[in-house]
């Protein structure tokens, strides 16, 4: 984002157009368009439901913002610290509008991210700027990606700020207004809005700690979230856990966007870092001692894993993890199976009853 924000470039993010599909409960309609000519039903309904959308030509930011169409892309640039889908979800646009893809393929799943990783990742971007200097015959202006990075920095911190008010009892916020709030660091990194934005919704939040205004009246159950949004399901999901009087307080979601080792005086290296350490681009030992850092500081009383059939990178129920939160440190879990944006993998009925489970384990406790 930083490289391309200090080209001049308009940035636009096919990931929040699908999160868009998938709010708007209209993901079912066009994955199996996808499906039809050749992407299958197991890859990342992100991927689907936005190539679906193009496919048929349309999309929701006619009704929402007047807009017909998704932009026709100069240059398309991905990084796979979060999955491969990005690369082929990228390259599919490629094709279409006959645009470059350039890629930054980071090594995995890292326990620690060392000098060599960062050094790695380093060279990718600097080849990145290469091709991107040959393409617009421009020189990359130093000032401006020191400018961006800054820019990322403060609203990264600010956005810190925003989610560790949850630490309180109780907490001033939700996961699900996590989810939205989320879309300036995920699309406006770089950018002064950003900052704009998060330094007015944490003055919002410090009011009203001040005044004692709690996210879900009379909080008795604190539950960290592991996984992704069920983007079409936040709105009964979030009026359940309020009934229940139960605050998802946290989640690793969003938390990935935190990335608070950028350095403006050494941009390149501090965002080779930073994108590198990302949650999901860990092994295993390192989510779980995150996950258990965070359930401490959140003080959280259990762990919900959204186990999102099409997105096992962001999905972390499949090799045990929530076996072992139970017995080897006596944290109750809930695996809920279910998807980000295909309902068709998700159960209300299923859902709503586990979920009262949960809570009864929780009240039993």
């Amino acid at each position: 984002m930083e490289v391309l924000v200090a080209f001049g470039f308009k940035v636009y993010f096919p990931e929040n157009h699908s999160a868009l599909i998938g709010a708007r409960k209209i993901a079912d309609d066009y994955i199996p368009v996808a499906n039809a000519v050749g992407y299958s039903p197991e890859i990342c309904s992100y991927l689907t439901s936005d190539i679906g959308a193009y496919l048929r030509n349309e999309t929701p930011l006619k009704d929402a913002y007047g807009v017909s169409s998704i932009p026709k892309p100069d240059v398309l640039a991905v990084n796979t610290n979060q999955c491969r889908d990005l690369y082929e979800w990228f390259s599919f646009f490629g094709r279409r509008f006959d645009a470059p893809v350039f890629s930054i393929h980071p090594p995995k799943y890292l326990d620690e991210v060392e000098e060599h990783h960062v050094d790695d990742v380093a060279v990718q971007y600097e080849d990145m700027i290469a091709r991107l200097e040959k393409m617009t015959g421009e020189r990359l202006d130093e000032a401006k990606l020191k400018e961006a990075v800054a820019l990322s920095l403060e609203a990264t911190e600010l956005w810190k700020g925003f989610l560790d008010t949850a630490v309180h009892v109780p907490s001033p916020l939700t996961f699900f207004d996590g989810t939205i709030h989320m879309a300036p660091i995920v699309v406006m990194r770089g950018l002064q809005i950003a900052v704009d934005y998060y330094k007015q919704l944490k003055a919002e939040m410090d009011e009203r700690l001040e005044n004692g205004i709690a996210a879900v009246d009379d909080e008795r159950f604190r539950i960290y979230w592991e996984g992704m949004p069920v983007w079409g399901r936040l709105r009964k999901l979030s009026e359940q856990f309020v009934d229940l009087r139960a605050c998802l307080v946290a989640s690793t979601y969003c938390n990935s966007w935190i990335f608070d080792d950028m350095m403006p005086d050494d941009p390149i290296r501090s965002m080779a870092l930073a994108y590198t350490k990302v949650f999901v681009n860990r092994s295993e030992p390192a989510k779980e001692r995150y996950i258990l850092d965070e359930i401490k500081r959140f003080k959280a009383d259990g762990i919900i894993f959204h186990d999102a059939r099409t997105c096992p990178a962001n999905s972390n129920a499949s090799y045990g993890m929530p076996a072992r939160m139970m017995e080897d440190h006596g944290i109750p879990t809930l695996t809920l199976d279910g998807d980000l944006n295909d309902l068709r993998c998700w159960s209300d009925e299923q859902a709503t009853t586990n979920i009262e489970a949960f809570i009864e384990q929780l009240e039993e406790r």
